[in-house]
């Protein structure tokens, strides 16, 4: 069944009704009149636009008719043929006008037959006349051009065509006055229509405005009287009765409803006030909790409530409860409760009621001498004083508030907070009074006490005064010694300088002497190679032994020239770390390659040991690390007469030894042998320059006692150590140990490098037992082949070298020219051409290798000329900067023949040497 107020209408729908009505009248109006003025329009627009577009069209064409034929006339006269634009635009444009003026007369056949003439007449025209007249002219025809003016039938239909057109414009103007009359017909019709309309919906507006205003006064008029009675009468229980069911139906129930709010504001003004008389009565905080909590029972059916109020320590402590027992629990069973703990601490941070719907059964229980029942609403709140939080308040009740319970509960609450402030600041004035009255007691006694400690502190004051005397005098000699260390800072600043410059002239002096003595070494070394080789074997056995000395004599001297340089290097500082992998399982037969042969000689058991643990690559340089183990078996074998050697290579764990840079993992190649040992007090002296175990030692193996220095700083520059094992009589063991770094991680050279630089005491037994072997047959034809009968150009500024040079490559039946400068080396290349190869000394007077380098490969033009830089200087920028001059190879003296040859074949090849480093 509907509902019946949503059949009737209330004030706003009738007044929308009324409005509508007439709206809709006028709607009705506006349509009818708009449609005659749209009729108007059009037919004005048609007026305008039609019939003086019609006009402009036509004289439009007239115009371009007399366009032409000004440029006909034009151009016969003179000739010109700019007299034929107008003639030809108006050939083109009367077209256009044409068209268009037949599409706006399309509905009127009469006026199109005229307009069909006009256009017959301008084509015969242009036919008979206007083209006729320009072809005659261009064809220079001037006769017939005259012939044709003397009768000008052009300027007949030229005026036949002015005739039409004004006959033309004539009908158009007569119905253009037959359209304005039926205008005027119709605005009058339009105007006679608007006053019919117009009464009619005035009419109806006064009709529609009478009965909504009578719909809307008479009820609003009984509501009227209904509220002046209940006014008079002082009744707040009366309430309105409206039977209308529009606005004043809702005025009515507005007003009813103020009743009940002011009512209830009214009840809560009067709660309050009872509240406040009971609150002001009592100065203990138990009884204020008491009180509150059991009158705010009955102003709000509360069935159940608890107030912890706050404490010392920022505690909540629980005050009183509202139909509670012994053996409830309260709280989660706690009396106190700290801020922040379940809800009602929580309650206490937030500073915000929480109201609680549709409680669990085991939540509380409410009970009464007939039963028990579970609350189905709980409220939690805070009590605030200026924003601080003085208690909690926790009720339940079996119904739920309604909102005004709520105001009045907030009311209650802020009274509240200002009562226990009130009560708690009285207690704590209270406190303070009694703890005053003790410290009063307490400080009468201080204050004798502090009398005996002024006079105690006079005395200390004066003991004072002297130390800070004391203190002074001891500054004064602090600032002395300042000053004293830092002149001594200055000196030694000076000093470092000094040494730094020390160090350089060592370093200068030592690569001129390495140069000095390897010069000479080169030649001696050279002949007695090919004096040993005895190839005219002219040479008996005891002179190829003295041939024999010789050479390993200048072998040992140049292995101690290496010694000596090395432990120069490390020393200033200018060995570097090149690390690279390191394949660990090509290390134990590349030893034996090195070890194995003098191994047998001496009838000594030698093996190495590669343990499973130990990794297949690590990274560090190798260069270094062979260096190091040939030192340590070469000393191995040196001190060994019968016995073992052995190379051990396992992976240990992180060392605890100061000199490993890292603590990480290491390799250990451990060198035993069972050789004469070394003492306990000789085991530190050792690793020194130039130091052996004793005079006896060197006399009987000899050695220069650098080895194992060397190899111990460039274990320090690898990042490990060497350590020593050793008994005397029973053998030594050495260990190396280096970081087991099986990945690269990104460290690189520290100081400057050398190119290449023969480890330190590598062969001393090496030497000494490195025999000549004859030549072998085969590679010598191959390479006699390559050789014979090319030229090479030796250029040293030494004759030794050139002499021991030309000797050694004499089998080889080579031609030789020889050159003792630059300037001559120069000349020589200049003036003969079939010179195949050249070997260039860099340490020249005047004009050095480098320049004669680069001038032969720049000026002269001969980059394809093989070249090889010999020098005494064995620096890696040494050889970098030979090759970066134009040098195809480089070779450090002392040089040996065979590498030499070698070298020189594979350039004749083809080879660049430069292009593989």
């Amino acid at each position: 069944m509907l509902d019946k107020r949503g059949l009737r209408l209330k004030i706003r729908g009738k007044i929308a009704l009324g409005y509508a009505m007439i709206l809709l009248m006028l709607g009705l109006f506006l349509l009818v009149v708009s449609g005659r003025i749209s009729a108007l329009e059009k037919e004005t627009v048609f007026l305008s636009d039609h019939d003086m577009k019609l006009h402009e069209l036509t004289y439009q064409i007239e115009k371009n008719v007399l366009d032409m034929e000004t440029g006909q006339r034009g151009y016969a006269l003179t000739g010109d043929p700019s007299y034929l634009a107008p003639y030809d635009s108006g050939t083109t444009e009367w077209k256009i006008n044409y068209t268009k003026l037949s599409s706006m007369i399309k509905d009127n056949p009469d006026q199109l037959l005229n307009l069909s003439d006009i256009q017959e007449n301008i084509v015969q025209w242009i036919k008979t006349s206007g083209q006729y007249v320009v072809d005659l002219k261009r064809n220079e025809q001037n006769e017939a051009l005259n012939a044709f003016f003397r009768n000008d039938s052009g300027k007949l239909i030229i005026d036949s065509i002015r005739s039409q057109l004004e006959y033309f414009r004539d009908n158009e103007r007569k119905l253009t006055s037959e359209r304005i009359t039926n205008l005027k017909a119709s605005n009058n019709k339009l105007l006679m229509i608007m006053y019919v309309l117009w009464t009619m919906v005035a009419f109806l507006a006064a009709l529609v405005t009478y009965l909504i205003s009578a719909s809307i006064v008479n009820p609003l008029l009984s509501v009227i009287q209904a509220i002046r009675s209940i006014a008079g009468g002082g009744n707040m229980s009366e309430r309105i009765k409206v039977k209308t069911l529009d606005e004043i139906y809702d005025l009515g129930n507005a007003t009813n409803e103020l009743l009940d709010t002011v009512q209830r504001d009214h009840w809560s003004s009067a709660q309050i006030s009872l509240m406040s008389i009971a609150l002001q009565e009592t100065t203990d905080l138990s009884v204020v909790c008491r009180t509150f909590v059991n009158r705010l029972s009955f102003m709000l059916e509360m069935q159940y409530g608890v107030i912890y109020v706050l404490g010392e320590n920022d505690q909540f402590e629980l005050k009183y409860s509202y139909a509670g027992s012994e053996n409830q629990e309260f709280g989660s069973g706690k009396t106190i409760i700290r801020p922040g703990e379940g809800l009602i601490g929580q309650c206490a941070i937030d500073k915000r009621l929480s109201r609680i719907e549709n409680l669990p059964e085991g939540y509380i229980s409410i009970n009464s001498g007939l039963g028990r029942s579970a609350p189905q609403f709980a409220v939690i709140a805070p009590v605030l004083f200026e924003n601080k939080t003085v208690a909690v308040l926790e009720v339940a009740s079996l119904t739920k508030w309604a909102p005004y319970h709520l105001e009045l509960f907030g009311e209650l609450l802020n009274m509240l907070g200002v009562t226990l402030n009130s009560v708690l600041t009285r207690m704590e004035i209270q406190h303070l009074y009694k703890e005053s009255q003790v410290m009063n007691e307490e400080l009468q006694i201080q204050s004798e006490e502090l009398q005996v400690q002024s006079e105690e502190l006079q005395v200390q004051t004066e003991e004072l005064q002297n130390h800070t005397q004391e203190l002074l005098t001891i500054n004064r000699e602090l600032e002395n010694q300042k000053a004293v260390a830092e002149n001594a800072a200055v000196q030694l600043e000076k000093y470092n300088e000094q040494l730094e410059l020390s160090s350089r002239y060592k370093s200068e002096f030592l690569a001129n002497m390495s140069h000095e003595l390897r010069t000479p070494l080169n030649s001696m070394l050279i002949l007695s190679q090919l004096l040993t080789e005895n190839r005219n074997e002219s040479l008996s056995e005891e002179e190829l032994g003295y041939a024999a000395v010789i050479h390993s004599s200048g072998s040992e001297l140049l292995s101690m020239i290496n010694d000596i340089l090395d432990l120069s290097k490390v020393e200033a500082g200018k060995m570097t770390v090149e690390r690279d992998a390191v394949n660990l399982t090509e290390l134990p037969s590349m030893l034996k390659g090195y070890f194995n042969k003098i191994a047998e000689q001496k009838n000594i058991d030698f093996k190495v040991t590669l343990q499973n643990d130990v990794p297949d690559l690590f990274f560090t340089d190798e260069m270094r690390l062979h260096q190091i183990l040939r030192n340590l078996l070469s000393n191995a074998f040196k001190f060994t007469e019968k016995g073992f050697v052995e190379v051990n290579i396992q992976r240990v764990e992180p060392l605890t030894e100061s000199q490993l840079l890292t603590a990480e993992p290491a390799i250990a190649f451990a060198v035993k042998d069972s050789g004469i040992g070394v003492s306990e007090a000789n085991r530190k002296i050792i690793f020194e320059a130039f130091r052996q175990a004793d005079g006896s030692t060197a006399r009987k193996f000899g050695g220069t006692g650098l080895g194992l220095s060397i190899s111990l700083q460039l274990a320090r520059l690898l990042g490990g150590t060497i350590t020593l094992d050793s008994k005397e009589g029973t053998g030594s063991t050495f260990t190396l140990y280096l970081p087991c770094r099986e990945e690269d991680d990104g460290f690189d050279t520290v100081i400057s490098d050398v190119w290449s630089t023969p480890a330190a005491a590598a062969s001393e037994w090496g030497v000494q037992q490195e025999m000549p072997v004859k030549k072998d047959s085969t590679p010598f034809d191959r390479e006699y082949l390559k050789l014979h009968e090319k030229t090479v150009l030796i250029v040293d500024d030494d004759i030794r070298n050139i002499y021991a040079l030309e000797k050694g490559l004499e089998p080889y039946d080579m031609r030789i020219i020889t050159a003792q400068s630059g300037f001559e080396c120069l000349q020589i290349v200049r003036e003969q051409p079939e010179v195949d190869i050249v070997l260039l000394d860099i340490m020249m007077p005047n004009l050095d290798g480098y320049d004669t380098l680069s001038i032969i490969r720049d000026e002269l033009q001969l980059p394809e000329l093989p070249i090889i830089a010999i020098s005494a200087k064995t620096m890696k920028e040494d050889r970098e900067k030979c090759l970066a001059a134009g040098a195809s190879d480089f070779i450090s003296k002392p040089v040996v023949i065979k590498d030499v040859v070698t070298r020189m074949c594979r350039l004749l090849d083809g080879f660049d040497f430069s292009k593989t480093h």
